[in-house]
């Protein structure tokens, strides 16, 4: 095979994200080349602030790649796009293709894509961020027209006195796992892992064996799945993961 023929995918990803290129890569396996282009370091600022600043540069950080060729390129960051209305969101990735000469899609959109290709309707959410970012994504799946049926939220980390910290990038395969046993899912719902920092593969693997007709999605796995529809790459390269949710979308 020559490596440098196969399908190029953009990822453009957070500073401090360490999840999304490893999972990306472990998704889409040997059947397509990713690259990434990471948003602008923000010291000093509020979270908020910072994800309406992702959303005024993504040009300028889709423009980091140059004249390389892509064939495709994901927004792995979901957290900024919940602060889109979903119409919002989806002409601002339409705007953004239009410009770039390729598609580009936000994994809040792959999402959408992915619920619309298997019938999904109905959603829990399992969540990292604090809550009031984790509420912002629920109105943003609402808006979109899902019904959200719970949602989960899973801190990094717990202290003595019960106060909770939260950092998608620090959440363990355990701590998701631990949370979701403690406290259980609806019965007949997808459940929805969001966010691109918190690593899922995991954690998916295992509840994919103890509850095999159940719908798993995560943001890079559903970016995984539009961006295998929307470049191709050999199927039998691909994680399980995504070759399960493809054998359920077809």
């Amino acid at each position: 095979m020559d490596l440098f023929s196969l399908p190029r995918l953009g990822v453009v990803v957070p500073p401090e994200n360490p999840t999304a290129e490893p999972e990306f890569n472990s998704l889409v396996g040997s059947g397509m080349n990713v690259y990434t282009s990471r948003f602008p370091v923000t010291p000093g600022i509020g979270l908020r602030e910072m994800l309406d600043l992702y959303n005024e540069v993504l040009p300028e950080t889709l423009g980091n790649f140059g004249g390389m060729r892509l064939d495709a390129a994901v927004v792995a960051c979901s957290a900024s796009h919940y602060l889109l209305d979903p119409e919002g969101d989806r002409a601002y990735c339409a705007e953004l293709s239009a410009r770039a000469g390729f598609p580009v899609q936000s994994s809040t959109q792959a999402i959408l894509a992915v619920c619309e290709a298997l019938g999904v309707t109905r959603l829990t959410l399992v969540s990292p961020y604090q809550p009031w970012l984790s509420d912002t994504s629920l109105a943003f799946w609402e808006r979109a027209g899902l019904t959200v049926d719970g949602l989960l939220l899973v801190p990094a980390a717990t202290d003595p006195a019960g106060g909770e910290h939260y950092d998608p990038y620090e959440v363990s395969t355990g701590a998701i796992l631990r949370r979701i046993r403690e406290h259980g899912l609806p019965d007949d719902t997808a459940v929805l892992f969001t966010g691109t920092g918190m690593g899922t593969l995991a954690a998916l693997t295992e509840l994919a064996r103890e509850q095999p007709h159940r719908t798993l999605l995560t943001s890079n796995l559903a970016s995984a799945w539009w961006a295998r529809r929307a470049v191709g790459g050999g199927a039998e390269e691909t994680h399980p993961l995504l070759r399960r949710l493809e054998r359920g979308a077809a």
